[in-house]
């Protein structure tokens, strides 16, 4: 039953099943809480009647909660797909990030949550050979859905350690046809362009600055750097 470091405190869930028959682990995906606690959000992931779960989950102090073994499928992502496929449960592992998310009061990760999130992530990644672009947030997966774990989400702290990607656009990235299309562009990184609100997630992830849900120059650069940093 593979799992974390023994730094871990034990909180096991019933909520999991077994991944698919060959299928392996190739998706980290994070999100937050979004409950007003982290007890009410521990107590809800391991609540039989509640249906979801998640492998990890990373307190506000730095403290992991360790749910659902990793060779086990666990119930975080719900209705999803990335790069054309779906049930991305089967194919990933979950983090819950404890914050209480837009609807109670959404606020900065501390420093010590982060590095907490970066150590487990490197563990995992190294672990299952999860390629730094394929870690993802909620939000990135489904985009109709959800908003976690949202525009105060350190990602260019993640990026700089080696967990997930931060696009650094160059001049090339200003060179394309202004009329390409986004959500063909959008498509080629990952996403479900027939997903309502997709933009806006990407530029939540990408472009915390500017919230629109609408194409601008910044947000086409940003997307372009990507395309050109994985090769898609």
């Amino acid at each position: 039953m593979t799992r974390a470091g023994t730094g871990c405190i034990d909180r096991p869930s019933p909520n999991h099943g077994p991944r698919p028959e060959g299928v392996g682990v190739e998706l980290l995906i994070l999100h937050y809480t979004g409950m007003p606690t982290a007890e009410s959000a521990l107590t809800r992931l391991c609540d039989p009647a509640a249906q979801v779960s998640a492998h990890y989950t990373v307190d506000e102090d730095g403290a992991v909660y360790a749910h659902v073994p990793e060779d086990r499928r666990a119930w975080h992502a719900g209705l999803s797909s990335w790069r054309g496929r779906a049930d991305v449960n089967s194919r990933s592992i979950g983090i819950e990030i404890v914050n209480p998310g837009h609807e109670f009061g959404y606020r900065p990760f501390p420093a010590v949550q982060m590095a907490a999130v970066a150590d487990l992530c490197l563990d995992i990644m190294g672990r299952h050979g999860i390629a730094p672009a394929d870690v993802l947030g909620h939000s990135d997966i489904a985009p109709a859905r959800k908003e976690d774990p949202g525009e105060l989400f350190d990602w260019p702290g993640l990026a700089a350690r080696g967990i997930g990607l931060w696009p650094e656009p160059t001049a090339v990235d200003d060179s394309a046809d202004s009329a390409e299309d986004v959500a063909a562009l959008l498509g080629r990184y990952g996403y479900d362009t027939a997903e309502s609100r997709v933009l806006l997630s990407f530029q939540r992830h990408f472009h915390p600055e500017r919230l629109t849900g609408e194409p601008d120059p910044e947000t086409l650069r940003r997307l372009r750097a990507l395309l050109r940093m994985t090769g898609r």
